[in-house]
């Protein structure tokens, strides 16, 4: 909330200088506009966090308008798709519009500016209108129609809207100036002719109005008080107030229109006709499918709104564009299904485990914690018998002394039940493993350092799993001119396992969230069925990727006549430190970003000594904050001693420190 934040992003410094300036607030209206030609994805968060979060801080209406303006792209399916993500994310709209809703009056107001030699209609082709355009370092030339008459103009215009000509023939244009430095204001375009069906107009219209002439003009119907994009409509905004100016009322509000970065994500493909050809080349297996970045997938995927909207909030409100790692998406729905998410014990790779002094018909239903982070989740039932599964893994036959699973004469603890000790294995003809005997011991007060998940092969229950990775093997995917982003498709990123689950989750619901003890977290799929429940893997239990990337800063090695001592990442961290705060932005930035490549290399013990950091050296503590909060993101939970020094930052009295503990 607003109230609980010590500094204002640059949007709310906006709203609250108009305030100051004499708006009322009961004038601030916001509204979130999507085009519906495709699904929703982690990108709209963040714009609909924004206009949604404004609405419920300044309790004020916030429209779900739907900018659709293109027959020829946009479905009632995408209409739905996108109603039902807003409000699964728990937000709720005042009033649900669409652009199509005022094709009428941005007709007739396309009219007055033609009576008002504002407007004309172009019959030029479409090479010769890029032609006399000009480029953004030489200024366009007038084109042959643009000094038709009012007359012509006008019968022309009523012709097109009556379709009497083809598509392509004649446009609408807004006389403007063919020689401004701003290409956009360059006569643009306001109408074409597109002979398609329109979802909800029917085929009542053949000439559609271009996006820059809907978007100014609905928010002003609509009265929005403050009309947010994303970055790339800055260049638009000279237009968008060119076109308020041809209609707005003084006594009215007029809408302003301010820019924020979007939000890119790595490994990440966010362009809605690339997500779409995914879909169409059964990459994927639709639009919500688990890999997704789409908002749908993410959920099926068994993502919540609650690790959405915090995500989101973590990356903040900025004015340049950046790339987030992916890393800190999955941060956020670990932290919070670890809070959520009831435990259950699930085996992905089975390895038979027979316990030979325990009774062949015994079996016993013993007490296991739904959730050590819920003190309400209470405990359920888990069968224990003779035969168990482990994991495959979990098991050799000789290992060293850093092995803290099961090997041959080792013990290890089996989670909510019994220590048992390795005594010999079986092997099938080929010498691979196929059984461990083991002999269990009921005293369960011994200490041992390993303890293994597993589930009774007599009551454990079949599931299918799927074991999702990323979608794409190259950080920024479709960054390169000279290849195409399919190219770094992962042939990997699925894999369906035949699992065995303990029997509690018999009663699972679709959608239903779990974390399998030890292997990540795990929700229903709606491909569920009563007799063969399948899971989606929604998350590790830790980055695996951090340790497939490769180390940055690596230097090949020296040969042994030549060995340099190589300094530490730590201590080069403390280095980069001691100037941050009195750096220009531009070089904070870059400096940051070396900062938080090296705090992968440091260890939490080189961390910690340094959270008693002198007060006076605030760049230290502030290069300590910026590795603490990716080591966060890596998994390391919050003690009592990382809390502690997160919060003397935030009584800090220098603001670029007290802003890095604040998104932590």
């Amino acid at each position: 909330m607003l109230e609980e934040r010590k500094s204002l992003n640059f949007i709310e410094q906006i709203i609250e200088e108009d305030l100051a300036n004499g708006m009322s607030k009961a004038d601030l209206r916001f509204r979130f506009p999507p085009e519906p030609n495709g699904y929703l994805h982690i990108g709209h968060v963040k714009a609909i966090g924004i206009s949604f979060g404004l609405g419920e801080y300044y309790n004020a209406p916030v429209n779900l308008r739907f900018d659709d303006t293109n027959p020829a792209k946009e479905e009632q399916e995408y209409v739905d798709a996108i109603k039902e993500d807003v409000s699964w994310l728990g937000y709720k709209w005042d009033k649900e519009l669409f652009s199509s809703d005022y094709f009428q009056q941005l007709y007739d107001w396309a009219v007055e500016m033609i009576k008002d030699g504002k407007a004309y209609v172009d019959s030029q082709t479409s090479e010769a209108m890029a032609e006399q355009k000009g480029t953004p370092t030489q200024p366009g030339v007038d084109g042959p129609y643009r000094n038709r008459s009012v007359e012509e103009n006008l019968d022309l215009f009523e012709r097109m809207k009556g379709g009497a000509f083809e598509e392509g023939e004649h446009i609408l244009r807004a006389k403007i100036d063919m020689q401004h430095p701003n290409m956009l204001m360059r006569d643009p375009i306001m109408y074409r002719i597109l002979k398609k069906h329109h979802h909800r107009t029917g085929n009542n219209w053949c000439i559609y109005p271009m996006y820059d002439w809907t978007h100014g003009e609905s928010d002003y119907i609509e009265q929005i008080s403050h009309s947010l994009c994303s970055l790339e409509f800055k260049p638009h905004r000279e237009l968008y107030d060119w076109f308020l100016d041809q209609v707005v009322d003084p006594k009215l509000i007029r809408p302003k229109q301010r820019e924020f970065a979007r939000l890119n994500l790595s490994y990440t493909i966010m362009s809605k006709r690339k997500l779409l050809q995914l879909v169409n080349d059964k990459v994927v297996a639709g639009w919500d499918d688990p890999r997704m970045p789409t908002i749908s997938g993410l959920r099926r995927r068994g993502y919540t709104p609650n690790a959405l909207r915090k995500f989101v909030e973590t990356v903040g409100v900025a004015k340049r564009d950046n790339v987030i790692d992916v890393s800190l998406l999955e941060f956020c729905i670990r932290e919070d299904l670890n809070k959520t998410a009831p435990r259950v014990m699930a085996v992905l790779d089975p390895l038979k485990v027979v316990i030979t002094n325990y009774p062949v018909d015994k079996e016993e239903w013993l007490d296991a914690e739904n959730n050590q982070e819920d003190e309400s989740a209470g405990y359920r039932k888990v069968p224990f018998s003779r035969e168990i599964y482990i994991e495959k893994e979990d098991f050799k036959e000789v290992a060293g002394s850093k092995f803290f699973r099961l090997k041959l004469d080792g013990e290890v603890r089996l989670k909510n039940a019994y220590i048992i000790k390795a005594n010999s294995v079986v092997k099938d003809a080929k010498g691979h493993i196929i059984e461990v005997h083991c002999t269990y011991d009921e005293d369960t007060s011994k200490k041992v350092k390993g303890t293994l998940h597993w589930v009774s092969i007599k009551h454990a229950m079949n599931a299918e799993v799927r074991e999702y990775d990323r979608l794409f093997m190259d950080e920024a995917p479709d960054s390169y001119e000279d290849k195409d982003f399919m190219e770094f498709i992962n042939p990997n990123s699925l894999k369906i396992i035949e699992a065995y689950v303990e029997p509690s989750l018999i009663d699972a619901k679709i959608g239903d969230r779990f974390q399998f003890q030890r292997l990540g977290y795990f929700n229903v799929d709606k491909d569920s069925k009563a007799d063969k429940l399948v899971f989606n893997k929604t998350v590790g239990l830790r980055d695996s990727w951090a340790k497939q990337k490769p180390q940055p800063h690596e230097q090949p090695k020296p040969s042994n006549n030549q060995q340099q001592p190589q300094r530490k990442a730590i201590d080069v961290i403390q280095q980069l430190g001691k100037k941050y705060t009195n750096l220009p932005a531009e070089k904070q930035l870059k400096v940051k970003a070396e900062i938080q490549k090296l705090a992968k290399e440091v260890r939490y013990e080189e961390l910690e000594p340094l959270f008693n950091t002198a007060a006076k050296k605030v760049g230290t503590r502030m290069a300590v904050m910026l590795v603490l909060k990716q080591k966060l993101m890596e998994g390391l939970p919050k003690t009592d001693v990382v809390n502690e020094f997160i919060q003397k930052a935030l009584e800090d009295e220098n603001e670029l420190l007290v802003s890095e503990a604040q998104s932590i």
